[in-house]
């Protein structure tokens, strides 16, 4: 029974791990240049997608294919084991939510369930890695929970804080009230989606007024309710209003915009003649000592808005700065899950990013609502669990990444990226408005942050090692410290300024440190493998999706840039999206998502694997479906299994042996096919050593094709011939040589099947091979380029055919072909190979077209029209009356057109369309080099051969049917009408050629297959 495609692969698999061959690659290259891999890591508490396998087939060809140049690619594994998104899961697999119920849960428990968590997935994650192919150490990997790991990260934020870059401070930042934790700018870049919202005009009642307002205009109102301040930039002008017996202040420029008639203008000013003024605040706070006052401020501008903006210091940057510049006080109306506090009675406990249409409900019930309106922007959301993010004024600890912006810029330009626009596009633009790392997160399950503050002095200790926290700890200290919360908070510090007790911080750290100092903490850098860690640093690639611009790919090389001030990678490669075959996201809410075993198990992974990388470059977004890898797996995988196994079923019947057989007398296909494979060698090579996949599998698809239904087909009659004749050899040298060299180009693609055919036509792995190098000696450029003409001229004749639906076994009398001269000199040596592929009788060559078509012009308005005008009625009218010899010479360059009225007009190439016309029975097809015109008169000599041609084909299906030996001579009768008998009489000769035949009877046997060619109904018997 026929191996299934996965059946092999299992075989695969299992070959290679019992000849350990993956270790073997990477052993055998020892003392050899190292090419340097990193694997970001993947979190193993969920389960692998479609985007996952994108990346894991680029990196893992990108590791077979320089291994076989020679390289020596160490490549170990990795697992994001912190972090929030572990917490989430761990909270709803225990049925609670948010850190009340944490802490009432127990955070010690928590930690440990967050920890058995980690790997639910794992065996899935080695599940599919292995399917796929994907070779990484997955037995020795580094995991970001480890001791070591974490010590490594400790020791970079101690020289960071040596350095003078970590520090705690107020900001302003970006928070998730959901997850109740703040973001850092790069997390926050990974979720923005486009929302419609409310802004509010509102008015602000001026103190000492009757009815002066300014206008304030926000298009957050539900931060109204922490106001403090208005701001005018100090030297803008603006204007008081009158309009509706109300008196408003706004800038000059959005005057018009705000009041669109009736309204006087009483007076213009400057931004800074109302700073000191007082106004009556929309939601008062009795807590307010010193605010509810204008201000100045630089970054008000009039291109929006009022000119006025609302300053509420705890949801704002700006704001915030400004507040504190001018010593206002600084209050907080919502609480870190995002809901109003009781400072604002009305609406406690209500989610404030909620709360929009309630506010401005509250507005126009105290009649301080000018204006509101709808609009939509770009909003970030939580890149974790979707939710709007607010921007909360709160304590944290921070990076100083400001402070060597310069560095990181520097280090960029050392950086190759694919595609290279995101060199100083996405990500040089990430760079350019880069904020400091907001480091420190109020959560649990993370990396603690190694600071120890002094209750009494507030000095700092940021220990680089558990040797270094010892040495500094009071009492007993634990013979195994797991470096996790809540044990690491039981360490008391002794103070080395004051002697008192130091307790750490609370916070973890964000998990993007964690992963992005992988480089080091994977061989617990600098505390041991020093040697190993140079030979590995930095990267020579790293290849992840696109979203990673703002993740692993900035915190790779900001952590290595505060710590050495070198970049961690030479290269990176920037993946699209895997969509679906509409272009859309994939989802489980909408149903279009595709499980990648799935696929590998339907159609193999070297399928899965060709249709990611021939389909288009990675760094495009790739609509992916089945139907795609359904077409890799017929059109390349299935047919270079084809081909191998055509030379195996001929080699095992004639007993070929490589090693004993010589090597016969090449004929020009065999130099064709050979010249051509190395032509394909050079641009392999050239492609991929420019990350240039896709170019490269369709230059090998492109070979493939030619060897399976150029090269065979061509040689199929050597290889059925009997006896081993010196053609005959060199056909079988050939394909082997094709099969081999092949395979290796194909084998960083499509792994399994290369190693397979590798393995049976040599006993070794294809990937313990070296990459191939072109042999220039081999290479005939004429030879190919002919045989390239060749191949066009075979190409439009049966372009021909199909148009007069004539089969290609019918044989027709002659075909046509119309070239340059040189063409037609060369192509005489071809004659004999066009001739039996079209099946026809003759092949004429000529160099002029005009005895054998006419053509027909007519005006292509759509260029003609604009340019004639008038004219273009009678420019149309007199090409209709020209002559044949006339329209041929416009159709060679000569497109003077004389109207009636002896008006010249020159018409261009593009103002005309022409048409070729054939004598009747002839039919034509044609492309730059060439024109073929190919006869479809059937004579009954010509019907009776393909009648005859017909049944050796029937015959050969009917074999394979009975699964008979490609080999084995048979008898056959026929059973059918004396016409039938006829044909079959009068081309006995080319049946038995075909057949291989013993004999041929007519009659009946209890046992035949009816079969109908054209209106003649056949009885086939074969035994």
């Amino acid at each position: 029974m026929k191996e299934t495609v996965h059946e092999r692969e299992k075989r695969v698999k299992e070959w290679w791990k019992k000849q350990d061959i993956f270790p073997k690659s990477i052993d055998q290259r020892e003392g050899k240049d190292t090419f340097v891999f990193y694997e970001g890591p993947p979190t193993a508490n969920g389960l692998p997608h479609a985007g996952h396998v994108l990346g894991r087939v680029i990196k893992d060809f990108v590791a077979r294919y320089k291994t076989m140049q020679g390289f020596q690619v160490l490549r170990k594994a990795g697992w994001d084991t912190h972090g929030l998104p572990v917490e989430l899961g761990v909270e709803k697999k225990l049925g609670i939510s948010g850190k009340q119920e944490i802490e009432k849960y127990g955070v010690e428990k928590f930690i440990k369930a967050c920890k058995d968590s980690v790997f639910d997935y794992e065996k899935q994650w080695r599940r599919f890695t292995e399917a796929i192919g994907y070779w990484v150490d997955m037995d020795d990997p580094y995991v970001t929970l480890e001791n070591n790991y974490i010590e490594s990260v400790w020791y970079i934020l101690s020289t960071i804080h040596e350095k003078g870059l970590l520090y705690r401070g107020h900001r302003v930042t970006p928070y998730c009230p959901s997850c109740q934790t703040s973001l850092s700018s790069h997390e926050v870049a990974q979720g923005y989606k486009n929302v419609k919202d409310l802004s509010v005009t509102v008015k602000f009642h001026i103190a000492g007024t009757e009815n002066e307002f300014f206008l304030g205009w926000t298009t957050t109102p539900w931060t109204l309710p922490g106001n403090i301040a208005l701001a005018v930039h100090p030297e803008m002008d603006y204007v008081k209003v009158k309009w509706n017996q109300s008196v408003y202040i706004v800038a000059a420029n959005r005057l018009k915009a705000i009041f669109k008639e009736d309204y006087k203008v009483l007076s213009q000013h400057k931004g800074k003649e109302f700073v000191g003024l007082s106004y009556q605040p929309p939601f008062p706070m009795s807590n307010v000592k010193r605010g509810y006052q204008v201000i100045a401020a630089s970054f008000v501008t009039d291109d929006s808005g009022t000119g006025i903006v609302h300053v509420a210091p705890a949801y704002g940057e700006d704001d915030y700065h400004a507040v504190k510049q001018n010593e206002l006080d600084f209050i907080h109306v919502v609480d870190q899950a995002g809901r109003y506090t009781e400072d604002m009675p009305s609406l406690r406990g209500q989610l404030a990013k909620q709360s929009d249409v309630a506010i401005i409900k509250m507005l126009v019930e105290k009649d301080l609502l000018f204006a509101k309106e709808k609009y939509e922007h770009s909003y970030p959301h939580c890149w974790r669990c979707d939710s709007p993010l607010l921007y909360y004024a709160m304590e944290g600890w921070f990076i100083r990444t400001t402070a060597i912006k310069d560095t990181i810029l520097k280090n960029n330009e050392m950086i190759e990226w694919h595609p290279e626009h995101m060199k100083h596009g996405r990500f040089g633009k990430f760079l350019e408005n880069m904020v400091d790392w907001n480091l420190g997160r109020n959560r649990y399950w993370g990396t603690p942050l190694n600071v120890w503050i002094c209750k009494d002095c507030g000095h700092q200790v940021v220990p680089n090692s558990i040797k270094q926290l010892k040495a500094y700890a009071k009492g007993d200290f634990p013979k195994q410290l797991e470096l996790h919360k809540p044990y690491v908070d039981k360490i008391v510090l002794n103070c080395p300024n004051c002697q008192g007790d130091m307790h750490r911080t609370k916070e973890v750290i964000d998990v993007w440190f964690d992963s992005g100092s992988m480089p080091f903490a994977q061989y617990h850098y600098p505390f041991e493998n020093k040697e190993l860690f140079e030979k590995q640093f930095p990267a020579d690639v790293i290849a992840e999706g696109v979203d990673q611009t703002r993740g692993w790919f900035y915190s790779l090389l900001t952590v290595a840039s505060l710590f050495v001030g070198k970049p961690s990678y030479k290269r990176v490669l920037s993946l699209g999206h895997i969509l679906d075959e509409d272009g859309k996201k994939m989802s489980k809410s909408k149903g279009n998502v595709i499980d990648p075993m799935q696929l590998v198990e339907t159609y193999s992974a070297d399928a899965l694997r060709w249709a990611l990388l021939a389909d288009s470059a990675p760094w495009n977004n790739k609509h992916f479906s089945a139907k795609l890898v359904a077409q890799a797996k017929s059109k390349l995988v299935d047919r270079w299994q084809n081909v191998y196994a055509f030379y195996a079923m001929y080699a095992k019947i004639d007993q070929f042996n490589s090693q004993q057989h010589g090597k016969g007398k090449q004929t020009l296909l065999d130099k064709w096919i050979l010249s051509r494979q190395q032509t394909v060698v050079n641009q392999v090579n050239c492609y991929l050593d420019d990350y240039d996949f896709t170019s490269a599998a369709k230059v090998l698809a492109e070979l493939v094709d030619q060897v399976s239904n150029w090269y065979i087909r061509r040689s199929r009659d050597r290889f059925w011939s009997e006896g081993m004749e010196d053609e005959k050899l060199a056909a079988y040298h050939t394909l082997r040589e094709v099969l081999l060299t092949t395979s290796k180009l194909l084998a960083p693609f499509i792994p399994f099947i290369t190693e397979d055919i590798h393995v049976k036509l040599t006993g070794n792995s294809v990937h313990l091979a070296d990459f191939p190098n072109s042999n220039e000696t081999v290479i005939d450029e004429q030879l190919e380029q002919e045989m390239e003409g060749v191949l066009q001229v075979v190409e439009l004749a049966r372009h021909a055919r199909n148009l007069s639906k004539i089969k290609t076994k019918q044989p027709l009398s002659s075909l046509t072909v119309i070239g340059n001269k040189e063409a037609v000199l060369y192509l005489r040596k071809y004659a004999a190979i066009i001739k039996d592929e079209i099946n026809v009788k003759h092949v004429y060559l000529c160099d002029d077209i005009e005895d054998e078509v006419r053509y027909e012009v007519k005006l292509n308005f759509s260029t003609a029209g604009p340019k004639l005008g008038k004219r273009t009625g009678l420019v149309q009218k007199q090409l209709q009356q020209l002559s044949d010899q006339a329209i041929a010479g416009m159709v060679k360059g000569d497109r003077r057109l004389t109207l009636p009225s002896g008006e010249t007009v020159q018409l261009d190439e593009e103002d005309l369309i022409v048409k070729q016309v054939t004598k009747k029975g002839l039919e034509i097809a044609g492309n730059e080099s060439y024109t073929v015109l190919l006869d479809t008169v059937l004579t009954e000599e010509l019907k009776q051969e393909g009648i005859a041609r017909e049944l050796i084909r029937a015959v050969q299906l009917y074999r394979k049917e009975l699964h008979l030996p490609v080999d084995q001579r048979v008898s056959i009768t026929f059973d059918g009408s004396d016409k039938v008998k006829t044909v079959i009489t009068l081309y006995q000769e080319l049946l038995e050629t075909n057949l291989l035949l013993n004999g041929i009877t007519f009659g009946e046997k209890p046992v035949m297959k009816t079969v109908q060619l054209n209106e003649e109904k056949i009885r086939i018997g074969i035994e």
